[in-house]
């Protein structure tokens, strides 16, 4: 029994620039703007709409988060993509845009990634798994170098397993 959960809402990431990260990221991904967030008179926060996969995108700057957060080089949220032909999209679409992003990363023959950095060194993951080769074990990936990753089937944690993923 869960505890009532339905979705993610929203992914909420530290900007530098509120303005030029909107414009980014609605181009990049669609988006759209559903919300502003304006405190002591200045304009801190947005929050963009993807109508496709129908999550919200939060982006707050950078230093009116607690710590002053920094995410450079960091995959901070994976975006599943409806087939791997999507990711040649996405780099067509960085490239329209000069925003920087990885070649096609396989990593087993039913999964692939593509990561684009955001103005601010965030990572975007950008990744398609043929869901239907997905098998309902447990699978554990192994990196070692810039090669496609070791597939293994015994967990290092002790934790409950995902079982008939969909």
């Amino acid at each position: 029994m869960g505890i009532g959960m339905t979705k993610v809402l929203h992914v909420k990431l530290p900007v530098t620039d509120l303005a030029r990260s909107v414009d980014w990221y609605c181009r990049l991904m669609d988006l759209a703007l559903a919300y502003e967030f304006v405190e002591d008179g200045e304009l801190r926060g947005a929050v963009l709409h993807a109508e496709e996969g129908g999550f919200n995108l939060a982006l707050r700057l950078r230093r009116h988060c607690a710590g002053n957060p920094d995410l450079t080089g960091f995959d901070v949220v994976g975006l599943h993509m409806a087939t791997r032909e999507s990711l040649v999209g996405v780099r067509e679409r960085c490239a329209a845009l000069g925003a920087t992003c990885t070649e096609i990363q396989d990593r087993t023959p039913h999964e692939a990634v593509v990561d684009v950095t955001d103005p601010d060194g965030t990572l975007l993951r950008f990744y398609w798994a043929d869901l239907t080769a997905v098998p309902d074990v447990f699978v554990g990936y192994e990196f070692d170098g810039d090669g496609p990753p070791r597939v293994v089937e015994e967990p290092r944690l002790d934790a409950p397993r995902v079982l008939g993923r969909t």
